[in-house]
């Protein structure tokens, strides 16, 4: 990890007034997803659960009450439902990353924190999954 990875990644934490820094957030977003490598899971859709954090970088101007001038969580969600809904994928990790690098096309967007969970695998476990962060290349 480079050095400035690590500040992104001390920064990404938490919103941060001084780096600049806020978050846009999806939480406890549950789909149904077509996922998984078993046979039982190939033949129909399973309930997922997708949470996303993206640290974002603002800009030192006064803030103007516009749509246009921030990242629309509204956008993230209906992202995230086209990625699920495309194709059938095998692993939470694959659809982790599809929805990472979408979150990551908007020039603002820093660092993108993105978890998925199968909700209904093991009757003893809520939930199974992943979590990955992955960093704007523009950083």
């Amino acid at each position: 990890m480079t050095v400035d990875q690590y500040k992104v990644s001390e920064t990404s934490m938490i919103a941060d007034a001084r780096s600049l820094i806020r978050h846009v957030f999806v939480r406890n977003l549950v789909l149904m997803a077509n996922i998984g490598i078993h046979a039982f899971e190939k033949t129909g859709a399973q309930r997922i659960r997708v949470n996303v954090d993206l640290a974002v970088r603002e800009t030192d101007q006064p803030p103007v009450d516009e749509i246009n001038q921030v990242v629309c969580y509204e956008e993230i969600t209906d992202g995230i439902k086209g990625i699920v809904g495309r194709r059938h994928v095998n692993l939470v990790e694959t659809l982790a990353e599809d929805i990472a690098a979408m979150c990551l096309e908007d020039p603002r967007v820093r660092s993108a924190r993105v978890r998925v969970e199968k909700l209904d695998i093991f009757e003893n476990a809520e939930s199974v999954g992943v979590e990955i962060e992955r960093f704007s290349s523009r950083v």
